[in-house]
């Protein structure tokens, strides 16, 4: 009696196992989706950009109602800089979901300094735009390595000195374009002055026709 039971929980055994490696086989059909998803091209607004620096680091921004300094996101720092225009901004991304968290020009005043008591950080002041809206904000950037907080901070400031001399030579050029406008516009009237006869007042042309002969 018991040796028809084991058997028959053995036939068991060894019929579910067949019935599962048939359902592992591949039988070859294909089956095709039911909804095809097209390539959708995906912009980062980096594309007319070219990249000057790109480090991993961890920032925050200063909280001015907690008094307190807040993380802002670990993520990769970049300094973009715009192929037409020559304008630098830096911009910074969460490394997981992308999300930007710092996004502001690198203007001739801004200004980078080394955090009090840590090589690896730094701080400056800057006008972002990370959430939509422009706001004044104060950032602290820390680096894993003291080598690329100094390669960050010289960075920023060799860009802030190119865009100071940029911003200096477009006042020269247009400053120089006003005065020959002014010279051009100056010149034309004299001319014009030259040119324009004078009418003389009816007593003096009175007189003269009193000057004239009778014929």
């Amino acid at each position: 009696m018991a040796s028809n039971e084991a058997e028959s929980r053995v036939e068991g055994e060894e019929e579910a196992t067949e019935v599962a490696a048939g359902e592992d086989e591949d039988t070859g059909a294909q089956v095709a989706p039911i909804v095809r998803l097209e390539e959708v091209a995906v912009t980062t607004g980096e594309e007319e950009e070219d990249v000057l620096i790109d480090l991993k680091a961890k920032l925050y921004r200063f909280d001015k109602e907690g008094n307190q300094w807040k993380e802002r996101g670990v993520g990769t720092v970049k300094l973009l800089k715009h192929k037409e225009t020559g304008k630098v901004r830096l911009v910074m991304r969460q490394s997981k979901t992308l999300k930007i968290c710092a996004n502001h020009l690198v203007l001739p005043s801004t200004s980078v300094q080394e955090h009090a008591g840590n090589d690896k950080s730094c701080v400056w002041h800057a006008t972002d735009f990370s959430d939509g809206e422009l706001k004044d904000e104060l950032f602290c950037i820390r680096f894993p390595s003291i080598e690329n907080c100094k390669t960050f901070k010289e960075m920023i400031e060799e860009v802030a000195e190119s865009q100071g001399a940029k911003a200096g030579e477009s006042k020269e050029v247009t400053s120089a374009a006003d005065l020959i406008e002014k010279l051009s516009v100056s010149e034309s009237k004299d001319q014009e002055e030259e040119t324009v006869e004078v009418p003389a007042s009816s007593a003096e042309q009175k007189e003269e026709d009193k000057a004239k002969p009778d014929r």
